[in-house]
């Protein structure tokens, strides 16, 4: 479904000027999936809500960058995946395992990097599982885990991506930052696996220590970042499905993703959870705004 004809009304940015698919290196596409959520609902309109804010509302002139977004990188608009008219969860679960890594494999083919504006968490599994062979760095902002084994009989659901992945992805390859609810059994796994964590608690205190881990580790490597939206505080995220207290802020998301070094090379990402209730768009446009803000570095192009 092509951007204009989402119930957005636009595409990404609404680039003044538009680029061919060919003359691209960054591919957005949208998956509005709301099925496995447990809270709030919501995330099927996360796509509509970016692409509306990123239109109508956000300027694309970034003044921390005196830069216009579209003057940095060549930005592709693919609109959102046709999902399965279905409320079988299986049958939608499996739709998304066939189409995603196709996608995400056409896309890497023409040398483009596939950002997925989400809909719910579960869609990372698929886009990053299908990633994994190029084995990235994976910079995980979230102020969950998303570790469990299962959650209500479900293996994959928004609340256990990374646990699957780590079938995939080293565990002391992924990066978890801003985590601030858990369970024991998801410390355990993480512990177990090597991976790093800096907790919002961490980040807050020692922001410093954070960012020189994240510039000297992902120096020259192949990086993915997954981008749950209620990595922020409470206060910024009215509409995401399960918000917490003691987030991140934005000037601290935005030193951690310019902490990332020039020199690794972004391989994909996704922006997920973000949710559209009562016409407030407050997560569409710190979704675009942080969007714009990954997009511009120099990692990020060709």
């Amino acid at each position: 479904m092509v951007p204009e004809r989402t119930k957005a009304g636009y595409s990404f940015a609404d680039i003044p000027v538009r680029i061919s698919f060919r003359e691209s290196n960054v591919v957005i596409y949208g998956v509005p999936l709301d099925i496995t959520t447990s809270f709030g609902k919501g995330t099927s309109r996360g796509p509509e809500a970016i692409r509306r804010t990123s239109a109508l509302q956000s300027e694309t002139f970034m003044l921390d960058e005196k830069a216009n977004i579209h003057d940095l990188v060549g930005i592709f608009d693919l609109g959102d995946l046709k999902l399965l008219k279905t409320k079988n969860i299986t049958n939608m679960l499996d739709h998304l395992d066939s189409t995603i890594p196709k996608i995400v494999a056409s896309l890497r083919n023409d040398s483009k990097i596939p950002v997925m504006l989400g809909g719910e968490h579960t869609l990372t599994y698929y886009q990053l599982k299908a990633l994994a062979k190029e084995d990235p760095i994976v910079i995980h902002f979230d102020a969950h885990r998303d570790m469990k084994s299962n959650y209500e009989s479900l293996k994959i659901c928004h609340t256990t991506p990374f646990y699957h992945l780590l079938k995939y992805i080293p565990g002391e390859n992924l990066i978890q930052i801003g985590i601030r609810q858990t369970d024991k059994e998801e410390n355990e796994t993480a512990s177990k696996n090597g991976v790093t964590t800096f907790d919002a608690w961490e980040v807050h205190n020692d922001i410093d220590t954070v960012a020189r881990y994240l510039q000297k580790t992902t120096a020259g490597k192949k990086i993915y970042i997954s981008f749950d939206i209620d990595a922020y505080d409470l206060p910024y995220v009215p509409c995401t499905g399960t918000p917490e207290p003691f987030g991140l802020d934005p000037f601290q998301v935005l030193k951690l993703v310019k902490a990332i070094d020039l020199s690794a090379c972004l391989i994909g990402m996704d922006m997920v959870e973000v949710a559209l209730k009562n016409g407030d768009y407050r997560e569409g446009t710190l979704a675009t705004q942080t969007l714009y803000r990954i997009l511009s570095r120099k990692y990020a192009r060709p």
